[in-house]
């Protein structure tokens, strides 16, 4: 297990390379290319960001170019911590090329914390090119603290490869959050499962857009769950598009509150309303 690691408040402080994974420095503008060569097995890619400065607003770039038959983790997410009044800002754009049959598991957290009433702001861009045979796992979490996202996925697929992600999110106060999951299925036998779950508490909004291109022979289950909880709110807006006689497209969406049966069954075990609530809710973003 080989960890490669960068950190980052307001600029980089460390660096680790291996033999299989080297990381370079864009010359054009703020961020790193990391390239895996092929053929490497089971090695993890740590891009943690860490936002202590308040005022701050940052646009980082990043670009891993996976080789063929390359297999590794990669684990990524930003921290932003603002105890006074101005807003602080990160705005990550990470894009991914797989070569032929490479796989990437990709984890993402955001969080957000401070007690001072600036923002903490988060707006994650995801892109990602799967040539013939590779496969892709997104993890995505964001879990209170963050006070406005917008998340921008974009994907291409070709012949033969699959993209997985999974998707949770939880606002509360005045906090909103927008997720936008668009991919082409241009490949025969390329297919996509998108999972959103996510819960909107007190006056907090959410949206959810995805837009899934079936231009041959493919497969796709874009699935959104949400609760909502006081006066939250949640709109998803799904688009699927078949283009050929062979896209096997499917989109599930479900809002609303908690039901009063599960929760009637926790406190007949001496639950309270609110711990039975906050169970449930754990469960769900499990």
């Amino acid at each position: 297990m080989v960890h490669i690691t960068l950190e980052k408040i307001g600029e980089g402080i460390e660096r680790k390379i291996t033999d299989n994974i080297n990381i370079v420095t864009k010359k054009d503008k703020s961020g790193i290319d990391i390239f895996v060569k092929e053929n490497t097995k089971f090695e993890f890619v740590h891009i943690p960001v860490i936002i202590t400065e308040s005022g701050l607003k940052d646009v980082v770039y990043n670009d891993f170019y996976i080789g063929k038959n390359a297999n590794v983790v990669i684990i990524a997410g930003c921290g932003i911590h603002n105890d006074h009044h101005n807003d602080s800002e990160h705005n990550g754009i990470h894009r991914f090329f797989l070569e032929e049959g490479a796989k990437v598991k990709y984890i993402e957290k955001h969080y957000g914390e401070g007690s001072g009433n600036g923002k903490r702001i988060l707006n994650p861009i995801t892109e990602v090119e799967l040539k013939d045979g590779s496969s892709m796992e997104m993890e995505t979490v964001q879990i209170k603290g963050v006070d406005s996202t917008v998340r921008e996925t974009k994907a291409i697929l070709e012949s033969d490869t699959n993209l997985t992600i999974s998707e949770k999110i939880m606002t509360h106060g005045n906090q909103f959050a927008k997720t936008e999951f668009y991919v082409e299925l241009n490949g025969e036998n390329s297919s996509t499962h998108v999972t959103s779950r996510s819960v909107a508490q007190d006056e907090s909004k959410q949206e959810f857009i995805s837009k899934i291109l079936g231009n041959t022979k493919c497969y796709a289950h874009v699935e959104c769950d949400a609760i909502i909880k006081d006066s939250g709110k949640v709109v998803a807006i799904p688009e699927i598009d078949a283009n050929n006689v062979d896209a096997n497209l499917i989109h599930e969406a479900a809002i609303g509150k908690i039901a009063g049966e599960q929760l009637m069954k926790l406190m007949t075990l001496g639950l309270t309303e609110k711990e039975a609530e906050e169970q449930i809710i754990n469960g769900f973003l499990r």
